[in-house]
């Protein structure tokens, strides 16, 4: 979402340091297969990837919310939508790519043998009340303003009162909730009086440097390294009392706050309205806003495990993230529980092109001669991430 740059530290949240070559954990999608690859995006005459992609639909819709959302991002990727588009209508065969004037640079992946990082980040939805009454004591708030020459509170004390209470927006009825929820950077709070869900955008942090709660537990040897995942955090926090859930997030001063927008929808860094599986975080300084990527995805069963199979995506890279570097993509899985069930597992490696028509005009990504044999492309964008903290 818009400014939503928390979400993304759900990679550091969940994850350990990026497995190396050496470990080549089978178990997370890595394929090494394909030979080393010398460029961080190398031409290729077509993807060495087999089946069609399987969300051609929904690509195609988020394509129109680009062309809806911001007409000038949309002109200056149309030549390579209308070429996919077209693609896909003649069955999305990638040995016919070319036909269509759609050129293919493969990322070379966190190892350079094209094992490309994938993680997952949802919308999630929040039970709350206006005041606190019952078990809904825990408070969400507004931006505070900042002391002149000086930081707000960090966490610790934002849980001790710091704040005013008028800058409480919501109570809810899970400090964990709220937690995973400041991770994602924005989500819909319901607050059961039976009117519309209302929209939590990212409104500010404290200034206060992040630290993973989920790096905590595995250091106290609380979590396995292998078996960190959204959902341990989220087990461990329901075994265990308040007071020590309250005690390992206080390990993180970074706090987040949001402002409620009614009758939004959920919304990247761009501006657009994000379709579920069919948008991606990325590096802008690598991949531009409306970048659209072909991916192969490993598959996951219900319980976060790689069955063994891919399937090809469609993608445009509509958002970013402070923990969102190099060739790492954070995808978007949707609204609600089941999203956030699939996001969770997401910290798997798989294989992506990034697609471009040749007679694309304005181009965002650019040709610059020769490397190792092949053609570079090289990113135009290096502007920097403004929320990467």
């Amino acid at each position: 979402m818009k400014g939503r740059w928390t979400k993304y530290l759900l990679s550091g949240l969940v994850i350990a340091v990026l497995a190396g070559c050496s470990s080549r954990p089978t178990d997370r999608g890595q394929q090494y297969k394909d030979g080393r690859l010398t460029n961080a995006l190398e031409y290729v005459n077509e993807p060495n990837a087999s089946g069609r992609p399987v969300n051609a639909k929904d690509y195609a819709d988020q394509v129109m919310e680009v062309q809806y959302g911001s007409s000038a991002l949309y002109n200056r990727n149309t030549s390579t939508y209308k070429a996919i588009e077209q693609w896909a209508r003649s069955g999305a065969d990638t040995r016919t790519m070319s036909q269509y004037g759609i050129s293919a640079y493969q990322m070379e992946g966190a190892d350079n043998f094209g094992n490309v990082q994938f993680t997952g980040y949802y919308t999630p939805v929040v039970q709350a009340r206006y005041t606190p009454q019952g078990e809904f004591q825990y408070p969400l708030y507004r931006m505070p303003p900042k002391p002149r020459g000086g930081r707000l509170p960090d966490r610790a004390s934002i849980y001790s009162g710091a704040l005013s209470s008028n800058y409480v927006v919501a109570y809810t009825n899970s400090l964990i909730d709220n937690f995973m929820m400041e991770v994602q950077g924005s989500g819909y709070v319901d607050y059961g009086d039976g009117r519309p869900l209302t929209f939590f955008g990212y409104a500010g942090k404290n200034g206060h440097a992040y630290r993973s709660i989920g790096k905590v537990l595995i250091d106290r040897g609380e979590v396995a390294r292998e078996d960190m995942s959204m959902q341990a955090i989220r087990h461990w926090a329901d075994t265990h009392s308040a007071e020590e859930v309250r005690e390992l997030l206080e390990q993180n001063p970074s706090f987040v706050f949001f402002k409620p927008e009614p009758f939004t929808p959920v919304r990247g860094a761009a501006g657009i309205p994000l379709v579920a599986k069919a948008s991606v975080a990325s590096d802008r300084s690598l991949i531009p806003t409306g970048t659209t990527l072909l991916a192969e995805v490993p598959e996951l069963d219900n319980n976060g495990k790689f069955t063994g199979k891919y399937h090809l995506r469609l993608m445009v890279a509509l958002d970013v993230g402070g923990a969102i570097k190099g060739q790492h993509f954070d995808m978007y899985q949707g609204i609600g529980s089941d999203a956030g069930h699939a996001a969770g597992f997401y910290n798997h490696y798989g294989r992506v092109w990034v697609l471009k028509s040749a007679v694309n005009t304005t181009p965002q990504l650019t040709y610059q001669g020769q490397v190792g044999g092949s053609s570079q492309l090289v990113p135009a964008d290096n502007a920097k991430d403004p929320f990467s903290g």
